[in-house]
């Protein structure tokens, strides 16, 4: 990298972050806390010539970025809880026809049309394929405003890498802050040949169909376990996450973007206090580091796991597979748009240290 930093917000960030990994194509619907991406997107797109729509839903957002995808073209939309709902289906088919794209969800807290501070509760929406069928999305949690414009290059990589949908997963908070970012002076972007696009013959004999329907069940189910094979591999080789102080540490906190940066404090404090305290922040929530976690659940200094999260609790439900049963996990959360404070947790982990078979386990 060089150059100077430059003070943006996050959701600025993500739409810059975009441009320069080459999206030309955005499509989308303003929503809190998300439309900064769209106010940035509506005016340097008109300067560098691509293509901006306002749709008129967040259906036919999803829909467009559909088709110029399936014409090859790095494409982008961009929502907030309510308004990625409404994506699923498209979201969907992109996953059945291997389209790349890239959606970012600037999480608000809910059910239904709930607030516009920031949540963690579309965690399981994401993870787990919030639309119809055995699909899988790659999701990323940026926990800084550096990290949303770098993995938002990323994620249009992977996209293209492995022909399926990326999502960058934030909270309100994350687009909402200011940080300084500093933007390399050219971006990593693998150039991928899509010779399946549907861009007319090109001179050959016949032309490309995008399509995510099979009428005969055995052709469907084919599709499916080459799907299944993609993901398996994808499981093997793109989990990506931030791990500290394992080698010595009681308590593992597992957190994600927001959540994390406000558990790293609460480290410092729990030392002062003479209790050790690591933590594993997923970056990639799908595919997720499983691995590590269950690794870190056989180290015999390791007594108990914390899962700090914007939700009742989603993501522990994997952080719970991962650990099976060999460590007491326990979970703290706030809802509403509620942040905790370094306090709530370090009480809750000073809980743990006291007695780390019981105090809330899950």
């Amino acid at each position: 990298m060089a150059g100077k930093r430059v003070l943006m917000k996050g959701n600025e960030v993500i739409a810059e972050a975009a441009l320069r990994a080459g999206c030309r194509n955005y499509f989308g619907y303003p929503i809190t806390p998300q439309t900064e991406v769209m106010h940035y997107m509506a005016k340097k797109m008109v300067e560098i010539g691509g293509n901006f729509v306002q749709a008129e839903s967040e259906v036919s957002a999803i829909n467009m970025v559909y088709g110029a995808a399936a014409a090859g073209a790095r494409a982008m939309t961009s929502s907030s809880s309510p308004g990625i709902s409404l994506k699923q289906e498209g979201i969907s088919y992109i996953a059945g026809a291997e389209l790349p794209a890239v959606a970012v969800n600037i999480v608000r807290a809910g059910p239904g049309l709930g607030g516009i501070l920031p949540s963690q509760g579309d965690y399981w929406q994401a993870t787990k394929g919030g639309g119809h069928g055995d699909y899988r999305n790659i999701v990323i949690a940026p926990a800084s405003v550096q990290e949303l414009y770098e993995l938002t290059v990323e994620a249009f990589n992977l996209a293209d890498k492995y022909r399926m949908l990326a999502m960058i997963l934030g909270d309100g908070t994350l687009g909402q802050m200011m940080e300084p970012v500093l933007f390399r002076d050219e971006e990593p972007i693998e150039k991928i040949e899509k010779p399946w696009a549907a861009t007319g013959r090109g001179g050959r004999d016949f032309h490309n169909t995008v399509t995510s329907i099979y009428i005969d069940p055995d052709d469907l189910e084919a599709k499916n376990i080459e799907l299944q094979e993609k993901y398996k591999y994808i499981e093997e080789h793109e989990v990506r996450y931030e791990a500290y102080g394992l080698e010595d540490a009681e308590i593992v906190i597992t957190a994600f973007s927001t959540c994390s940066r406000i558990c790293k404090n609460v480290i410092k404090q729990a030392a002062e206090k003479g209790i050790k305290v690591g933590m594993i922040r997923p970056i990639t929530l799908w595919p997720f580091p499983s691995k590590i976690i269950s690794e870190t659940a056989d180290l015999p200094n390791v007594k108990a796991f914390l899962d700090v999260e914007l939700s009742a609790g989603q993501m522990v439900e994997d952080v719970r597979l991962a650990v099976s049963g060999r460590k007491p996990i326990h979970f703290y959360g706030r809802m509403g748009g509620n942040l905790p404070t370094q306090k709530e947790i370090l009480d809750k982990i000073i809980e743990i240290h006291n007695d780390p078979n019981e105090g809330g386990r899950v």
